[in-house]
C-alpha cells in the first residue's frame, strides 16, 4: 500500500509520493496512480505518450477519470476518433517547463503547449486553472510535475 505524505502547498493540499513518483516519467506516474486511465488512453490515441515520456520538463494539469466522466455522453468516444481535436485538448493541459504549486499561485495565466493560455486564479484559498479546480499538486516525475484537476479544460475554438 502506498503511503502519501501530505503537505500544504500555499493554497491547496498536495499529494506526493516522493520516492516512487520521482523514479518514473509523467506517463508512468499517472498510469500507476490508477485514476487517469481515460487520460492515458487519450494520450495513446493522440500519439502523445512518447512526447510526455521525453526529457521535458513538463507541467501537466491532469484531469482524473471522474473529470472525463463529467463531459457530455459520447464526448470522449468522439474525441478518440477526432485526433486533431483530441490533441488540441490534451496539449492545452500541458505547460512547458516545471511549474510547482508555489509558482502556480503567483501566476495569472500560463502558456500551454497548444499555444493558448490558461487563466490561473486563487479564490478563498482554492486554486483554479481555467474552470478546473486543482485538487492535488506537486506530484513529481523524472521529467516534470503533475497537478491533478477535476475538470477537462477545453481550449477556445480558433
Amino acid at each position: 500500500m502506498k503511503r502519501f505524505a501530505y503537505t500544504l502547498a500555499i493554497a491547496t493540499l498536495a499529494l506526493v509520493t516522493p520516492m516512487q513518483a520521482a523514479e518514473k516519467d509523467i506517463v508512468d506516474t499517472a498510469v500507476e496512480a490508477g485514476s487517469f486511465t481515460t487520460l492515458a488512453a487519450a494520450l495513446e490515441a493522440a500519439g502523445l505518450v512518447d512526447t510526455l515520456k521525453g526529457d521535458g520538463p513538463f507541467t501537466v494539469f491532469a484531469p482524473t477519470d471522474e473529470a472525463f466522466a463529467k463531459l457530455p455522453a459520447g464526448t470522449v468516444e468522439s474525441l478518440l476518433k477526432d485526433i486533431p481535436a483530441l490533441t488540441a485538448i490534451l496539449t492545452y493541459h500541458v505547460v512547458p517547463g516545471m511549474v510547482d504549486a508555489a509558482q502556480v499561485v503567483t501566476l495569472s495565466s500560463a502558456d500551454t503547449v497548444n499555444g493558448q493560455s490558461l487563466a490561473v486564479s486563487v479564490t478563498d484559498g482554492k486554486v483554479k486553472i481555467g474552470a478546473a479546480n486543482v485538487v492535488a499538486t506537486d506530484i513529481m516525475a523524472t521529467n516534470g510535475i503533475i497537478h491533478v484537476i477535476d475538470t477537462v479544460m477545453l481550449p477556445q475554438a480558433e
